[in-house]
């Protein structure tokens, strides 16, 4: 082999090795620049991931104020329920009396009726008639506590208003 063809050899190999080294470097410069690509996403879905953590925090924080909120509503609530309750009591306790001299009433007149009925057929109608009455009277007595169980209800939807 002469000079000649050894250097041509030569210079065979060295253009191989540029080429190579030439295709090595865009390879480099390829990765690098997916490699940049690659952390910029990964810094943006760490500024997601702090924005999402940030608010939850802020999430978690409004459901507590909500917890502690609804909590007293909730106990204002049932206090106002207990004092209605409480005023629906005494206001129940008169038409109880009532109803149980009523009834005492009645057990008397029914005591009446029984001697009587024996005797006189006309003292059965008028006792009847008794009855009718004394019903009229309860279902008077009875429309009252609606009437005060309508005005509690709607104070109540005044309330949850």
């Amino acid at each position: 082999m002469t000079n000649a063809e050894t250097i041509s050899k030569l210079n065979e190999a060295l253009e191989k090795l540029i080429n190579a080294y030439e295709v090595l470097q865009d390879s480099y410069n390829e990765l690098e620049n997916d490699n940049e690509a690659l952390n910029k996403e990964n810094d943006e879905l760490k500024a997601k991931i702090n924005a999402i953590e940030s608010e939850k925090r802020d999430l978690e924080d409004n459901v507590n104020v909500l917890q502690d909120s609804t909590e007293k509503d909730s106990s204002n609530i049932n206090s106002m329920l207990n004092k209605i309750e409480g005023l629906l009591n005494k206001k129940a306790h008169p038409f109880e009396e009532k109803k149980s001299e009523e009834n005492n009433k009645k057990e008397e007149i029914s005591d009446v009726r029984e001697s009587i009925e024996d005797i006189i057929v006309d003292a059965e109608e008028r006792s009847e008639t008794s009855l009718e009455n004394d019903n009229n009277k309860e279902n008077n007595d009875s429309s009252e506590n609606k009437i005060d169980l309508n005005r509690m209800a709607s104070l109540l939807n005044g309330f949850n208003n």
